[in-house]
Protein backbone atom coordinates (compact mmCIF):
# COMPACT_ATOMS: atom_id res chain seq x y z
CA UNK A 1 0.00 0.00 0.00
CA UNK A 2 1.27 3.54 -0.93
CA UNK A 3 2.34 6.06 2.06
CA UNK A 4 -0.09 9.15 1.51
CA UNK A 5 2.48 10.81 3.06
CA UNK A 6 6.54 11.06 2.42
CA UNK A 7 8.69 12.03 4.94
CA UNK A 8 11.86 13.47 3.32
CA UNK A 9 14.81 15.18 5.02
CA UNK A 10 17.37 17.00 2.72
CA UNK A 11 18.82 19.33 5.71
CA UNK A 12 18.21 21.79 6.33
CA UNK A 13 14.54 20.69 5.28
CA UNK A 14 12.40 18.24 5.83
CA UNK A 15 9.61 17.89 3.15
CA UNK A 16 6.07 16.68 3.78
CA UNK A 17 5.30 15.56 0.24
CA UNK A 18 1.71 14.22 0.11
CA UNK A 19 1.08 11.31 -2.21
CA UNK A 20 -2.02 10.99 -3.57
CA UNK A 21 -1.54 12.01 -7.54
CA UNK A 22 -4.36 9.80 -8.57
CA UNK A 23 -6.65 12.01 -6.84
CA UNK A 24 -5.03 15.70 -7.05
CA UNK A 25 -3.83 15.08 -3.14
CA UNK A 26 -6.93 15.29 -2.00
CA UNK A 27 -7.03 15.38 2.08
CA UNK A 28 -9.00 12.21 3.50
CA UNK A 29 -9.20 10.97 6.81
CA UNK A 30 -6.13 9.02 6.12
CA UNK A 31 -3.50 11.27 4.97
CA UNK A 32 -4.69 14.12 7.53
CA UNK A 33 -4.32 12.24 10.11
CA UNK A 34 -0.38 11.42 8.74
CA UNK A 35 0.08 15.56 8.92
CA UNK A 36 -0.84 15.85 11.93
CA UNK A 37 1.66 12.94 13.53
CA UNK A 38 4.43 14.12 11.51
CA UNK A 39 3.99 17.99 12.47
CA UNK A 40 3.75 16.27 16.44
CA UNK A 41 7.19 14.92 15.22
CA UNK A 42 8.74 17.37 13.84
CA UNK A 43 7.78 20.05 16.67
CA UNK A 44 10.33 17.74 18.72
CA UNK A 45 13.12 17.85 15.80
CA UNK A 46 15.96 20.11 16.52
CA UNK A 47 17.77 19.30 13.28
CA UNK A 48 15.08 20.41 11.36
CA UNK A 49 15.22 24.15 10.83
CA UNK A 50 12.35 24.48 7.50
CA UNK A 51 9.81 22.50 7.11
CA UNK A 52 8.29 22.21 3.51
CA UNK A 53 5.03 20.66 2.55
CA UNK A 54 4.88 19.65 -1.50
CA UNK A 55 2.23 17.26 -3.41
CA UNK A 56 3.29 14.85 -5.71
CA UNK A 57 2.43 15.47 -9.52
CA UNK A 58 2.93 18.70 -10.85
CA UNK A 59 -0.86 19.23 -11.68
CA UNK A 60 -2.07 20.10 -8.19
CA UNK A 61 -0.91 20.64 -4.93
CA UNK A 62 -3.59 20.01 -3.04
CA UNK A 63 -7.32 19.38 -4.34
CA UNK A 64 -9.02 19.94 -0.92
CA UNK A 65 -11.41 17.76 0.70
CA UNK A 66 -11.35 14.34 -0.51
CA UNK A 67 -14.96 14.75 -1.61
CA UNK A 68 -15.62 11.21 -2.51
CA UNK A 69 -15.22 10.13 1.11
CA UNK A 70 -17.10 13.38 2.19
CA UNK A 71 -20.02 11.56 0.73
CA UNK A 72 -20.10 8.54 2.27
CA UNK A 73 -19.70 10.47 5.47
CA UNK A 74 -22.77 10.88 8.05
CA UNK A 75 -22.93 14.59 9.42
CA UNK A 76 -21.59 13.43 12.42
CA UNK A 77 -18.48 12.38 10.69
CA UNK A 78 -18.36 15.54 8.44
CA UNK A 79 -18.26 17.30 12.19
CA UNK A 80 -15.67 15.12 13.29
CA UNK A 81 -13.82 15.70 10.10
CA UNK A 82 -14.01 19.54 9.92
CA UNK A 83 -12.33 19.45 13.74
CA UNK A 84 -9.66 17.02 12.30
CA UNK A 85 -8.72 19.11 9.52
CA UNK A 86 -8.80 22.68 11.21
CA UNK A 87 -6.81 21.19 14.29
CA UNK A 88 -4.23 19.97 11.45
CA UNK A 89 -4.21 23.75 10.03
CA UNK A 90 -3.24 24.96 13.65
CA UNK A 91 -0.65 21.85 14.09
CA UNK A 92 1.39 23.19 10.65
CA UNK A 93 0.61 27.12 11.47
CA UNK A 94 1.97 26.19 14.99
CA UNK A 95 4.97 24.54 14.13
CA UNK A 96 8.42 25.86 15.46
CA UNK A 97 10.07 26.07 12.77
CA UNK A 98 9.09 28.56 9.76
CA UNK A 99 7.00 26.19 7.07
CA UNK A 100 6.71 26.67 3.24
CA UNK A 101 3.93 25.80 1.28
CA UNK A 102 5.52 24.52 -2.46
CA UNK A 103 2.60 24.90 -4.55
CA UNK A 104 4.00 22.82 -7.43
CA UNK A 105 -0.05 22.55 -9.08
CA UNK A 106 -2.84 24.56 -8.38
CA UNK A 107 -4.85 24.39 -4.95
CA UNK A 108 -8.57 24.09 -4.43
CA UNK A 109 -10.65 24.52 -0.92
CA UNK A 110 -8.81 23.03 1.57
CA UNK A 111 -5.53 22.60 -0.16
CA UNK A 112 -5.71 26.92 -0.38
CA UNK A 113 -6.16 26.61 3.55
CA UNK A 114 -2.98 24.43 3.92
CA UNK A 115 -1.05 26.90 2.29
CA UNK A 116 -2.50 30.07 4.20
CA UNK A 117 -1.34 27.92 7.30
CA UNK A 118 2.24 27.96 5.91
CA UNK A 119 4.73 31.04 6.74
CA UNK A 120 5.38 31.46 3.20
CA UNK A 121 4.34 30.43 0.01
CA UNK A 122 6.01 29.70 -3.14
CA UNK A 123 4.13 28.98 -6.64
CA UNK A 124 4.86 27.80 -9.94
CA UNK A 125 3.67 30.47 -12.50
CA UNK A 126 0.79 27.91 -14.48
CA UNK A 127 -0.93 27.41 -10.91
CA UNK A 128 -3.56 29.26 -9.17
CA UNK A 129 -5.42 29.47 -5.74
CA UNK A 130 -9.70 28.83 -5.45
CA UNK A 131 -11.95 28.88 -2.23
CA UNK A 132 -14.33 26.85 -3.96
CA UNK A 133 -16.23 26.39 -0.87
CA UNK A 134 -19.52 28.43 -1.40
CA UNK A 135 -20.11 27.11 -4.85
CA UNK A 136 -20.16 23.92 -2.66
CA UNK A 137 -22.87 25.07 -0.18
CA UNK A 138 -20.63 25.88 2.88
CA UNK A 139 -17.66 27.96 3.69
CA UNK A 140 -14.19 27.78 3.67
CA UNK A 141 -13.70 25.60 7.31
CA UNK A 142 -10.26 25.32 7.73
CA UNK A 143 -9.19 28.68 8.26
CA UNK A 144 -9.79 30.37 5.30
CA UNK A 145 -12.25 33.06 6.32
CA UNK A 146 -10.21 33.76 9.05
CA UNK A 147 -6.29 33.86 7.99
CA UNK A 148 -6.88 34.79 4.24
CA UNK A 149 -8.30 38.10 5.71
CA UNK A 150 -5.08 38.43 7.67
CA UNK A 151 -3.05 37.84 4.81
CA UNK A 152 -4.49 40.26 2.13
CA UNK A 153 -6.98 42.37 4.07
CA UNK A 154 -10.76 42.16 4.79
CA UNK A 155 -11.81 43.61 1.64
CA UNK A 156 -9.65 41.50 -1.36
CA UNK A 157 -10.56 38.33 0.86
CA UNK A 158 -14.49 38.59 0.84
CA UNK A 159 -13.69 39.08 -3.32
CA UNK A 160 -12.03 35.77 -3.72
CA UNK A 161 -14.21 33.92 -0.56
CA UNK A 162 -17.67 35.22 -2.05
CA UNK A 163 -17.06 34.91 -5.74
CA UNK A 164 -14.63 31.68 -5.30
CA UNK A 165 -12.83 32.32 -8.49
CA UNK A 166 -9.37 31.06 -9.47
CA UNK A 167 -6.71 33.68 -8.30
CA UNK A 168 -3.53 33.31 -10.80
CA UNK A 169 0.19 32.94 -9.49
CA UNK A 170 0.98 36.76 -10.62
CA UNK A 171 -1.93 37.99 -8.96
CA UNK A 172 -1.54 36.19 -5.89
CA UNK A 173 2.29 37.52 -5.74
CA UNK A 174 0.80 41.39 -6.51
CA UNK A 175 -1.69 41.02 -3.37
CA UNK A 176 0.98 39.06 -0.99
CA UNK A 177 -0.47 35.96 -0.95
CA UNK A 178 2.39 34.14 -2.34
CA UNK A 179 6.27 35.31 -1.91
CA UNK A 180 8.04 33.49 -5.23
CA UNK A 181 6.76 33.08 -8.12
CA UNK A 182 8.95 30.01 -10.23
CA UNK A 183 8.59 30.14 -14.06
CA UNK A 184 6.98 27.22 -15.69
CA UNK A 185 9.40 24.88 -17.19
CA UNK A 186 10.26 20.91 -17.34
CA UNK A 187 9.07 18.90 -14.20
CA UNK A 188 12.45 17.10 -14.31
CA UNK A 189 12.64 13.51 -14.19
CA UNK A 190 10.35 13.06 -10.76
CA UNK A 191 6.79 13.59 -9.84
CA UNK A 192 7.75 16.85 -8.59
CA UNK A 193 8.73 20.46 -10.46
CA UNK A 194 12.65 20.36 -9.55
CA UNK A 195 12.79 24.00 -10.09
CA UNK A 196 10.61 24.85 -7.10
CA UNK A 197 12.49 21.93 -5.00
CA UNK A 198 15.37 23.80 -6.08
CA UNK A 199 13.87 27.12 -5.10
CA UNK A 200 12.64 26.09 -1.87
CA UNK A 201 15.59 24.11 -1.10
CA UNK A 202 17.84 27.61 -1.66
CA UNK A 203 15.40 29.70 0.28
CA UNK A 204 15.48 27.01 3.30
CA UNK A 205 19.38 27.23 3.24
CA UNK A 206 19.86 30.78 3.36
CA UNK A 207 16.53 30.63 6.30
CA UNK A 208 19.15 28.04 8.45
CA UNK A 209 21.85 30.63 8.34
CA UNK A 210 20.22 32.29 11.15
CA UNK A 211 20.06 30.88 14.68
CA UNK A 212 17.77 28.36 14.57
CA UNK A 213 16.86 29.30 18.27
CA UNK A 214 16.13 32.99 17.26
CA UNK A 215 14.03 31.86 14.57
CA UNK A 216 11.96 29.79 16.78
CA UNK A 217 11.26 33.15 19.18
CA UNK A 218 10.76 35.83 15.88
CA UNK A 219 8.45 33.34 14.47
CA UNK A 220 6.60 32.91 18.17
CA UNK A 221 6.60 36.94 18.48
CA UNK A 222 4.68 37.81 15.42
CA UNK A 223 2.15 35.21 15.49
CA UNK A 224 1.43 35.32 18.91
CA UNK A 225 1.55 39.53 18.86
CA UNK A 226 -0.41 40.21 15.81
CA UNK A 227 -3.64 40.52 17.05
CA UNK A 228 -2.93 41.87 20.36
CA UNK A 229 -2.69 45.48 21.07
CA UNK A 230 0.79 47.45 20.99
CA UNK A 231 1.99 47.72 24.37
CA UNK A 232 0.67 43.88 25.10
CA UNK A 233 2.70 42.71 21.44
CA UNK A 234 5.58 44.68 22.43
CA UNK A 235 5.77 42.71 25.64
CA UNK A 236 5.29 39.57 24.54
CA UNK A 237 8.34 40.77 22.22
CA UNK A 238 10.49 41.70 25.01
CA UNK A 239 9.82 38.16 26.90
CA UNK A 240 10.95 36.31 23.68
CA UNK A 241 13.92 38.38 23.58
CA UNK A 242 14.61 37.52 26.77
CA UNK A 243 14.55 33.40 26.44
CA UNK A 244 17.63 34.29 24.01
CA UNK A 245 20.04 35.80 26.12
CA UNK A 246 21.34 33.19 27.74
CA UNK A 247 21.50 30.90 24.60
CA UNK A 248 24.95 29.33 23.73
CA UNK A 249 24.10 30.76 19.86
CA UNK A 250 23.81 34.51 21.40
CA UNK A 251 27.07 33.78 22.36
CA UNK A 252 28.40 32.60 19.25
CA UNK A 253 27.29 34.78 16.68
CA UNK A 254 28.83 37.96 18.94
CA UNK A 255 32.21 36.05 18.84
CA UNK A 256 31.61 35.09 15.23
CA UNK A 257 31.26 38.80 14.35
CA UNK A 258 33.78 40.11 16.53
CA UNK A 259 36.20 37.30 14.54
CA UNK A 260 34.82 38.08 11.49
CA UNK A 261 33.56 34.29 10.50
CA UNK A 262 30.14 32.84 10.15
CA UNK A 263 28.90 31.72 13.07
CA UNK A 264 28.08 27.38 13.70
CA UNK A 265 24.69 27.69 14.95
CA UNK A 266 23.60 24.75 17.25
CA UNK A 267 20.02 25.59 18.49
CA UNK A 268 21.56 25.58 21.79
Amino acid sequence: MTDVLIIEKKPPVAWLKLNRPELLNSLNRELLRAILASCQKLSQDSETRVVAIIGAGTKSFCAGADLAERKTMSEGEVIDYLALIQQIMLAVESLPQPTIAALNGSAFGGGTELALACDLRVITEESSLRLTEVKLGIIPGAGGTQRLPRLIGKSRAKELILTARPISAQEAYSVGLVHRVVPAGTAGDGPYHQELISQVQSWAQEISTAAPLALRQAKFAIDHGYDRDLAAALALETKAYIQLLNSKDRLEGLAAFAEKRQPVYRGE
